[in-house]
C-alpha cells in the first residue's frame, strides 16, 4: 500500500513538474511573440502625450530620442525620485522648447505625475497629468479627460501671472480651484511654478543643448 502511494505521488510530481515546464514554455512563447507590440503600443503612447504639448507640425525631431538627463541636483525640484529625462523640441536644429517630467508629490491621494513642457520664451506650452488617484468627480478634473482645466496653464509664465499670484484663487492667487476640493489644483500649480523656477535657472543650459554627435570608430 504505501509502495504504491509512493509510485502515484511521484507520477504526479512528474506531471505537475512537465506541466509548470509546458505552461512556463507558453508563457514565455507569448511574451516572446508580443513585446515587440507592446513596445510599439507604448511608444505610440508616450509620443502622443509629448505631442499634445508640442504639436508635430512645430518640430522636425523625434521628441522621443532626442533627451537630455535631468540631473540629481533638480530631482527634489522636480518632485523626482529616481531622476529621468527632459524631451527636446527642435525646428531647424534649434532648441524651441522642452518637456519636462515632474511628481506634485502633495495631491489629496498622492503623487500626481505630469510632464509640462515650457518655450523658448519661458511661456507653458502645455502640462498634462499622466498618472495620479485623486477622487473620482473632485480633484480627478486636473486629468484632461475629465475636464480643460490642465489647459489653464497654457501660455502662462513666471510673470503670467506675478510671482504672488502662482496660486489658487482660495488662497489669494490665479488659479481656479474645484468645487469641493482645493488640494489637488493647489499642489499642481504649485509644481508648475517649481518647474518654470527650474526653466528659468536652467534656460542657457537647456536651450543651448545640441544633439549629441554620433561616435565613428577611427581606422
Amino acid at each position: 500500500m504505501t509502495a504504491s502511494i509512493s509510485k502515484s505521488i511521484s507520477k504526479n510530481s512528474i506531471l505537475l513538474f512537465v506541466f509548470a515546464l509546458v505552461t512556463a514554455g507558453i508563457l514565455a512563447s507569448t511574451y516572446e511573440g508580443t513585446k515587440e507590440t507592446i513596445a510599439i503600443a507604448e511608444r505610440k503612447a508616450a509620443e502622443k502625450a509629448l505631442l499634445e504639448i508640442v504639436p508635430a507640425e512645430r518640430i522636425d525631431n523625434d521628441l522621443l530620442l532626442d533627451t537630455l538627463a535631468i540631473p540629481q541636483g533638480a530631482w527634489k525640484l522636480l518632485g523626482l525620485k529616481q531622476g529621468g529625462n527632459i524631451h527636446i523640441a527642435r525646428n531647424q536644429g534649434k532648441t524651441i522648447a522642452v518637456i519636462i517630467p515632474t511628481v506634485a508629490p502633495d495631491g489629496y491621494s498622492g503623487d500626481i505625475k505630469m510632464i509640462a513642457g515650457v518655450n523658448l520664451d519661458g511661456t507653458i506650452a502645455g502640462v498634462r497629468v499622466l498618472t495620479h488617484t485623486e477622487t473620482p468627480g473632485l480633484g480627478d478634473k486636473v486629468d484632461l479627460k475629465k475636464s480643460d482645466w490642465i489647459k489653464t496653464f497654457d501660455g502662462r509664465s513666471l510673470s503670467n501671472p506675478t510671482a504672488d499670484q502662482w496660486k489658487v484663487k482660495k488662497d489669494g492667487g490665479e488659479f481656479d480651484q474645484f468645487t469641493g476640493a482645493t488640494i489637488t489644483p493647489r499642489a499642481v500649480v504649485h509644481q508648475i511654478r517649481k518647474v518654470l523656477d527650474y526653466v528659468n535657472s536652467q534656460h542657457r543650459e537647456l536651450f543651448s543643448h545640441n544633439p549629441r554627435k554620433p561616435t565613428t570608430n577611427a581606422n
